[in-house]
């Protein structure tokens, strides 16, 4: 039977390569954004996320256009620091995740996946990590209203899960989200201070997308956490001399490869089943 799943921000970056794959993979896909696509791909609807009341409607069904969700992916937000200032920022997209999760709890959808961040790591590491390779282990560090606001919608999730022990609601760490086209850019050698901000890591799109998907199909019932990343850096530089030079005697947490990404996706790898298939060095 197909399922139905509501994808807020679906006209972005990632959301329109979520929308593509999902909809590749046989679900019925309603893309909830204040902007529509540049390229129309399943049902478009304009909604306002942070009024509460046009969120439970868009959950619960819009007219001729649905009855009822199987699921919701939340990708809607002002994209990263900066972009706007830091309480436009924080208000924005705290708000529209607590409209987004208890609008779920009440039209009873129990399959919510959504964007979180690697900013809540530490990022721009003017600060060193704890370690490296860095995971999930260690607790939040926001450097950033943008940062913290994903820190908090982490913190939402936990208790709505706690209230409704039903549901599923998994918090994807997405690397700096990369489309074919970026990677005219790469690699980013000529200064590895550049992008050691985010420990050299990106995602492509399309294995972004693939991580939504293993996340909603993943058998489960509580809060989780995953970062997802590529499997390489950006860098033809090994790892060994990049750690050395820009972190010198930050702890190694384990060996790692060459290029390797030093953002561990090794939890959604074992527990989603996710492994990324693009790279930009093909």
């Amino acid at each position: 039977m197909t399922q139905r799943v509501a994808v807020t921000g679906g006209s972005g970056k990632l959301g329109r390569a979520v929308v593509a794959d999902l909809i590749e993979h046989g679900w019925e896909v309603h893309n909830l954004d204040q902007a529509a696509p540049p390229t129309p791909r399943g049902e478009f609807t304009r909604v306002d996320l942070t009024d509460y009341g046009q969120v439970v409607e868009a959950i619960s069904g819009i007219d001729d256009r649905y009855a009822g969700l199987d699921a919701v992916v939340h990708l809607a937000a002002i994209p990263g620091p900066g972009v706007a200032p830091n309480a436009k920022t924080f208000h924005n997209n705290v708000t529209s995740t607590y409209n987004v999760f208890a609008a779920a709890r009440l039209a009873k959808v129990r399959n919510v996946v959504w964007a979180s961040s690697e900013t809540v790591l530490g990022l721009p590491f003017d600060t060193p990590p704890p370690y490296i390779p860095i995971d999930e282990e260690y607790a939040g560090r926001p450097e950033t209203s943008y940062s913290l606001g994903k820190l908090v919608d982490e913190t939402l999730a936990q208790q709505f899960c706690r209230w409704e022990p039903e549901m599923k609601i998994i918090g994807l760490r997405f690397s700096n989200v990369m489309e074919p086209h970026d990677y005219e850019r790469f690699p980013f050698d000529a200064d590895p201070l550049a992008r050691k901000w985010n420990l050299w890591s990106y995602i492509d799109a399309r294995d972004g997308a693939q991580a939504v998907r293993k996340a909603l199909q993943h058998d489960a019932t509580g809060f989780d956490v995953f970062i997802i990343a590529n499997a390489d850096t950006c860098m033809t530089t090994p790892n060994d001399e990049l750690v050395a030079k820009v972190y010198p005697g930050v702890p190694l947490k384990r060996e790692f490869g060459p290029h390797e990404t030093l953002l561990s996706i090794e939890k959604a790898r074992r527990v989603l089943g996710f492994e990324p298939s693009h790279t930009w060095r093909s």
